[in-house]
């Protein structure tokens, strides 16, 4: 990591002529200002973008359960700005090199009434957008708080149009809606915004530690108004905190073009620096596992005749994967405890069913140079296996398992706790915690959502926290528009362990199906082409990325040469054009080698894009291996159709990509 410059300036107070007590900052740019009063001894923010203004004064403060609100009676005590401009090395990432360049404005406030108490509010001025935290110092009469409200309010000037799930506080698997914000009632974040001058904005938050989760209700009092609302405790408080304390930041990305959305690194560069001195053991990876066919209901997690995760079926995956350049293989139902799923302590998280070794399994991937990748279902019984990580985490490093699936599906059993509720954060932090002393990577499904952690911990891999895959084997799937939704909100957040790489689109070969969700209506099947599926590996970034299909449904098919080829880890991605809902091209180079990967998807429309190759070296030739769409492909009617071909191209080369409905494009440029 290496500083360029920081340079203070002490209390240096800039005097707006319209109010008296008035701060003003800029982004490094100079194109985003930020604004915050004290007027009558209320506190608010607000946000201009090219000297117009984006978000009207906007509260600030705390309503309290056990002690008088912090939310009036203010005055400044001092203030001061501080600028820097750094840059850190990701240890794994869509880049490598990541710049840090902002302006901050501290500002210290305290009642004008006894008991005189004292609050900071840090705000961050990005280029692409704003970063803005509460701190309560420890002060006499101040000690524990219960927190019933957090005021932060986000009062748009105009109303506008968002991309939202409306706020749900166990679940981020719905599709998004897309209306104009004063007709929506609540929102989880990322929530995304387009006004009518065409600035995109990304309402969310970075570094969520010790806190609850916020989703945003609409603010009645105001027009175009959202405030934030956190999940709540059973009791109704939303956080129990011991001053000193910090809030996550709450962030709102601000850009001119959709596609800079997804380039902006605000919310990492909101994240503590890495905590863990060893990263040698962690590695992105592609994998493959026992899983989809317990979707589809042609196998079963449960012990029984049609039970996926045998040792002689494992086997089998880990023979595959050592033959086509996959590193990983994952079992989920191994373990006892799915028929007894929903009771209390169901899995003891380390009993093998009686058809599956566990000692013979990864010892016979080790000997393959295969990761077995290791589950950890926990039925939302999550206190249990709070109880039990070291002991979990012990057996799979012993095991030589580097890597571990947790889930949480259904209620969380501790009575009244909610998945995104500050009990549940502090429980995903500490599972992580715990798993990087064991030296363990984490692919956690249904989760908290991603607010940068994975730079303070980077065993914090990936993690699901949106409708993905899984949902086309037994309901009735998601749209063609939903993955060109994705990468511009819940993307936002951090990666996506969705599990692209379905080929049986149309499950033809999935004879034996089994009805088990009663979502399941007998017209399942995957909403895009295979060129799609492809190219979503690049689009929905993750660096562990899986293949879902059935080895079978892989073997002598051309177009899985795509995925043996791909990388997972990066060393610069650029997104080279893309509209929310409509379509999006992204290129990643590989940061082990001189090849780059494209991708290219479209909603229900068939669309032709003209890209230019200007981020290949300049100096090099390049053969393009593309995988495109085939004569009248569709994704309602010939999904399956796929043209795969060769081209050599330079930097200068300028490719028509030709996108089927519901269809996409995947290309590995390799130097010549």
């Amino acid at each position: 990591m290496k500083k360029i410059f920081t340079f203070l300036l002490m209390l240096v107070f800039i005097v707006s002529c319209k109010k008296e007590n008035s701060l003003n900052i800029l982004s490094p740019n100079k194109q985003i200002e930020l604004v915050f009063n004290e007027t009558k001894g209320f506190l608010n923010y607000a946000i201009f973008y090219k000297d117009s203004l984006l978000i009207k004064p906007s509260k600030l403060g705390f309503e309290f359960k056990n002690t008088n609100d912090m939310a009036s009676n203010f005055t400044i005590d001092l203030f001061e700005t501080t600028s820097s401009n750094s840059t850190w090395e990701q240890v794994w990432g869509e880049n490598k090199i990541i710049q840090n360049n902002y302006n901050e404005l501290s500002v210290s406030v305290h009642e004008r009434v006894q008991p005189f108490r004292k609050m900071k509010l840090i705000f961050r001025v990005f280029d692409d957008g704003i970063g803005f935290r509460y701190e309560i110092p420890k002060q006499k009469l101040l000690d524990s708080l219960l927190i019933s409200n957090e005021i932060t309010e986000f009062n748009f000037n105009k109303n506008c149009t968002a991309w939202y799930t409306p706020a749900n506080f166990d679940s981020y698997e719905m599709l998004y809606q897309y209306d104009s914000i004063n007709h929506i009632e609540s929102a989880n974040t990322p929530i995304t915004f387009k006004t009518e001058k065409d600035v995109y904005l990304s309402i969310h938050e970075a570094n969520l530690t010790n806190y609850a989760g916020m989703t945003l209700l609409t603010n009645e009092k105001e027009n175009f108004s959202f405030q934030s609302n956190l999940v709540p405790w059973p009791n109704g408080v939303k956080v129990k905190a011991k001053t000193p304390m910090v809030t996550p930041w709450r962030t709102i990305q601000i850009t001119d073009k959709a596609e800079k959305l997804i380039a902006s690194n605000l919310i990492l560069n909101l994240n503590e620096p890495n905590k863990i001195e060893d990263v040698s053991w962690i590695e992105p990876m592609k994998y493959i596992g026992i899983w989809w066919g317990m979707h589809l209901g042609t196998h079963t997690w449960t012990l029984g005749e049609r039970h996926g995760a045998t040792t002689k079926t494992t086997k089998e995956y880990i023979d595959f994967a050592t033959k086509n350049n996959i590193q990983g293989v994952l079992a989920e139902g191994w373990n006892t405890g799915w028929e007894n799923w929903g009771k209390k302590g169901a899995f003891d998280f380390i009993t093998p069913y009686e058809d599956f070794d566990l000692k013979e399994i990864t010892s016979y991937a080790t000997s393959k140079n295969i990761e077995f990748i290791g589950h950890v279902e926990t039925g939302g019984d999550a206190a249990y296996f709070e109880d039990n990580l070291d002991k979990v985490f012990s057996m799979y490093h012993n095991l030589g398992v580097k890597t571990v699936k947790t889930g949480y599906a259904g209620a969380i059993q501790t009575k009244g706790q909610f998945h995104h509720g500050q009990y549940m954060v502090n429980h995903y932090r500490k599972v992580v915690e715990s798993a990087a002393k064991y030296q363990i990577m984490i692919n956690a499904h249904e989760p908290i959502k991603p607010t940068g952690i994975r730079r303070t911990y980077p065993n914090m891999m990936t993690r699901e926290g949106a409708r993905g895959m899984e949902w086309n084997a037994w309901s009735s799937g998601n749209p063609p528009e939903h993955h060109t939704i994705l990468p511009f909100t819940r993307g936002l957040a951090g990666p996506i362990d969705y599990t692209p790489g379905t080929f049986d689109i149309l499950f033809k070969n999935a004879t034996n199906r089994v009805k088990w969700n009663s979502l399941d209506d007998g017209s399942s099947r995957v909403n895009t082409t295979i060129a799609k599926q492809l190219g979503l590996f690049v689009i929905l970034y993750s660096p562990l990325q899986m293949a879902s299909d059935l080895i079978e449904n892989y073997e002598n098919q051309p177009a899985f040469n795509f995925i043996k080829d791909f990388a997972t880890d990066w060393e610069k991605s650029t997104v080279l054009n893309g509209e929310i809902g409509d379509y999006i091209t992204i290129a990643r180079k590989d940061k082990h080698s001189d090849n780059w990967f494209l991708g290219s998807i479209t909603d229900e429309e068939e669309r032709e894009l003209n890209v230019e190759l200007s981020f290949l070296d300049n100096n090099k030739k390049y053969m393009a291996h593309i995988y495109a769409d085939g004569q009248k492909a569709n994704w309602k009617t010939n999904p399956q159709a796929i043209e795969i071909k060769q081209k050599e191209v330079t930097s200068k080369t300028v490719l028509t990509l030709k996108l089927a409905p519901g269809g996409g494009q995947a290309i590995k440029f390799s130097p010549i």
